[in-house]
């Protein structure tokens, strides 16, 4: 039985994480945890009332693994503390700048962590698609990312559809820095060559959406992803989970747990 911590496990993430291991056989809910200060610190974890009750802090019953889909600022402290004890995580957290990245870098020197900005299976294929796709059609095409969530969503675009603009720049040998365009306003001019453009929508309880346009002269073609229940992304954080047991060390993401990459 894999013990497992959850952070942030007020949240209707954290909740939705909570009630995947109380049904999860291979696994067992032993912390979830809060930032300090928060109104659910005392409160059973699970809407049934069983299990744990919710901490103030990451330090307090035994646990094998860490689901952490907070902040970037709580995210990086918690995997300062998984690396200190020898703890494994698994990370759905997105918006981390490039200084933050190079942290999570060098914490899995010291242990295993899976980060991926979506754990959803389905869109783990979709971004296989998407090198697919960008490699067979290479420069004939114009390439547009869509992407929607609910209002609440505080990073733009999202982790996917970053992930995906990386995927699709990385085959085409283009970068987002040069290539991507996440903005048009006003006199933009025609659409130059090899751009990566990127829409985003914000809007009531959208779960997540991304689409990818491949448009070429007389046909279009897209990659579509549509969640309907956040429970795809907590089924799919268990199983990084249990994949990450035997790891040692090292800096993972769905694609390695799903056997996708070359």
């Amino acid at each position: 039985m894999i013990q497992v911590a959850v952070a942030g496990a007020a949240g209707r993430m954290g909740q939705t994480l909570v009630a995947a291991c109380q049904i999860h056989e291979s696994f067992t809910l032993t912390h979830a945890f809060e930032q300090s200060g928060h109104e659910s610190i005392g409160q059973p974890a699970g809407s049934t009332g069983h299990g744990p009750v919710i901490s103030d802090s990451i330090d307090g019953a035994p646990f094998d693994v860490l689901i952490d889909f907070t902040s970037p600022k709580a995210s990086l402290s918690n995997l300062a503390f998984c690396a200190d004890h020898g703890l494994r995580a698994v990370v759905g957290t997105t918006g981390f700048d490039e200084s933050q990245k190079q942290r999570i870098a060098r914490v899995c020197e010291k242990t295993a962590v899976v980060w991926a900005p979506n754990m959803s299976v389905g869109v783990n294929i979709c971004l296989k698609l998407l090198e697919l796709a960008a490699g067979a059609f290479g420069d004939d095409v114009d390439i547009e990312v869509i992407e929607a969530h609910h209002r609440h969503k505080v990073d733009a675009p999202s982790g996917t559809a970053l992930k995906m603009g990386e995927v699709l720049a990385r085959t085409l040998g283009r970068t987002l820095e040069e290539h991507g365009v996440f903005a048009r306003q006003g006199h933009t001019g025609p659409r130059a060559d090899r751009e990566i453009g990127f829409s985003t929508i914000r809007a009531a309880d959208v779960i997540g959406e991304h689409s990818v346009w491949f448009a070429g002269a007389k046909e279009r073609v897209e990659i579509t992803h549509k969640a309907a229940g956040r429970e795809i992304y907590a089924n799919g954080a268990l199983r990084c989970a249990q994949w990450l047991m035997d790891k040692p060390s090292g800096l993972f993401d769905m694609q390695d747990v799903l056997g996708l990459k070359a």
